[in-house]
């Protein structure tokens, strides 16, 4: 939907981005069983009138410029990692001039975080999926920072499709008798990377997701599919959290 709410912000037309589940619960409570392209847009328009949802306020500017920055972020990480790897296999002599880089990439990056987390306070509906997201023991800045650039589509999704659209859901492999294992695949890769770091902070500070991790690595489980196994009941539970708007309980795993 991104595309129609930048065009409406960008004609200064009235927007809002509703929850497909309260729509589909006033569905329930006004009876209406039946299914079609023109009965939904009748039912979203009654929604609209009959419950006047507040506007949302996300600006299309801080959209694009919380990606631009993410963008930037991820290209100065690649060249402190490179730089990193460079002054471990330099020479001392050489090495020493590598560290002045390594100092002006740490504050490059520094500068950024500091501007993405400028750009999420500026907005009521970020500021509000961030605490939530960042209420996660494990989930930190960055994590935060991809969900609520590249997923828009958080809390409004089912948490299959959330799962889906990170690309930790697994998918049948089968053809007769044939029973492949199942296997990952698509998805959006830098929400699934960062993802995958977080977790391996996680598995240390959060006990739920350390009894998770422990428990499948006990079971036989490859250590590399326990940690995506945990990424995927991290997206369920951080979907559900943004959709219902709670905070962290550890009663949820």
């Amino acid at each position: 939907e991104q595309p129609f709410i930048i065009a409406c912000a960008e004609a200064n037309i009235p927007f809002v981005v509703a929850n497909p589940v309260n729509i589909k619960r006033f569905a329930g409570a006004i009876g209406q069983k039946a299914k079609t392209d023109k009965l939904d847009a009748q039912l979203i328009a009654h929604f609209g009138e009959a419950i006047k949802p507040p506007l949302s306020s996300l600006k299309p500017d801080q959209m694009r410029l919380m990606s631009d920055l993410l963008s930037r972020r991820r290209q100065l990480m690649d060249m402190q990692t490179m730089e990193k790897n460079r002054s471990q296999i330099m020479p001392k002599t050489i090495s020493s001039l590598i560290k002045p880089i390594l100092t002006a990439l740490k504050n490059q990056i520094e500068k950024v975080d500091l501007k993405l987390q400028k750009l999420i306070k500026e907005c009521d509906e970020y500021e509000a999926k961030n605490n939530i997201i960042q209420s996660v023991p494990g989930v930190g800045n960055v994590v935060a920072f991809n969900l609520l650039s590249d997923m828009p589509e958080l809390g409004y999704v089912n948490n299959k499709e959330a799962a889906s659209l990170v690309g930790v859901a697994p998918f049948n492999r089968e053809s007769g008798v044939y029973q492949g294992k199942r296997m990952i695949r698509g998805g959006r890769p830098k929400i699934r990377t960062a993802m995958y770091m977080a977790m391996m902070s996680a598995i240390q500070c959060n006990p739920k997701f350390k009894e998770i991790y422990q428990r499948m690595v006990a079971a036989g489980k490859p250590k590399k599919v326990a940690i995506i196994a945990c990424i995927r009941k991290l997206v369920v539970i951080i979907n559900s959290m943004v959709r219902d708007g709670v905070m962290w309980d550890p009663e949820m795993v």
